[in-house]
């Protein structure tokens, strides 16, 4: 069992479902309304436990019933949260989220991620030192990023940047990391105007660009790569399908598959994804992902 440290983000999501959004100053009747367990962080660490990972969740979660429900939630999907402190004078994160027409928006509100310092991070070394594969994404301080990937550096770790939500992201965090997964927005606030074919042969083999219904893209050192994606003719609610991807293809990868398997593997697992509503709701087990690659 390959194990994963997952640094990053733990909220609630407030998931509304509507036949489409607003406009400026409009009221519209939605038709559903749920709270389920998000963020960033949790969700890549429920999908690669899963997937049979051993997975250490590092966060931070407020004082409040929200706290409370999101720890009982990752203990309940088997991961571990020895490092996942409930802090005070800050309410916890939750993600306002939006499904219409298909697709999901989403705004976040920081709460007591922001509170996931590089120190509080330096208390879980050996936890880091321990993981076969470290992820991180952008749903917490810039300045623990930066950390994360100065440690993994440090300690020659593997780690998977998925720099969502876009923000630059500075040439050290870049080189430090081993694989950086946007998705095409993301690279464009990642790498401005500069062309996707030209950065995907810079970093070859390490930026891996996911397209959606176009798979995913990246460069091998010879050529530039497609692997395509699982068709799915009725998503369900989209929310999780990217952090399933990354938990996805981090125990992969943790395996010691090579690339091509790794995202074969985490397409088919994030295709899985999007039947079921809740960012984690849909996200499948081991056994489901190995039947659908036999088929």
């Amino acid at each position: 069992m390959v194990k994963i440290a997952v640094v990053g983000s733990i909220n609630m999501d407030l998931v509304v479902t509507a036949e489409r959004r607003p406009n400026a100053g409009e009221t519209l009747f939605g038709k559903d309304f749920q709270t389920v367990p998000g963020g960033k962080g949790a969700n890549q660490a429920v999908a690669a436990a899963r997937l049979g990972a051993e997975v250490a969740m590092i966060g931070c979660v407020g004082q409040d019933v929200f706290g409370k429900e999101m720890i009982d939630n990752l203990k309940q999907n088997g991961v571990s949260i020895d490092h996942v402190e409930p802090v005070t004078h800050e309410s916890s994160g939750t993600a306002h989220i939006t499904i219409a027409e298909g697709d999901n928006s989403i705004i976040c509100v920081e709460g007591a991620n922001g509170k996931l310092t590089p120190s509080y991070v330096e208390k879980a070394a050996s936890t880091l030192k321990a993981a076969d594969m470290i992820l991180i994404q952008q749903e917490i301080p810039e300045e623990t990023v930066e950390y994360v990937a100065v440690f993994c550096k440090k300690y020659d770790k593997k780690l998977i940047l998925n720099p969502a939500p876009a923000r630059k992201v500075s040439d050290e965090v870049i080189a430090h990391a081993t694989y950086i997964t946007p998705n095409e927005h993301e690279f464009a606030i990642l790498f401005g105007e500069e062309n996707r074919s030209k950065m995907l042969a810079k970093y070859p083999n390490k930026l891996i660009i996911t397209e959606g219904k176009n798979g995913v893209r990246y460069h091998n050192g010879e050529t530039e790569v497609v692997i395509p994606s699982y068709k799915v003719d009725e998503p369900v609610d989209t929310t999780g399908a990217g952090d399933t991807f990354n938990g996805a293809f981090a125990v992969a990868i943790a395996e010691g598959k090579g690339i091509d398997e790794a995202l074969q593997f985490a397409n088919r697992a994030a295709s899985l994804s999007v039947m079921k509503p809740g960012a984690q709701g849909g996200m499948p087990t081991r056994k489901e992902v190995e039947e659908m690659l036999k088929q």
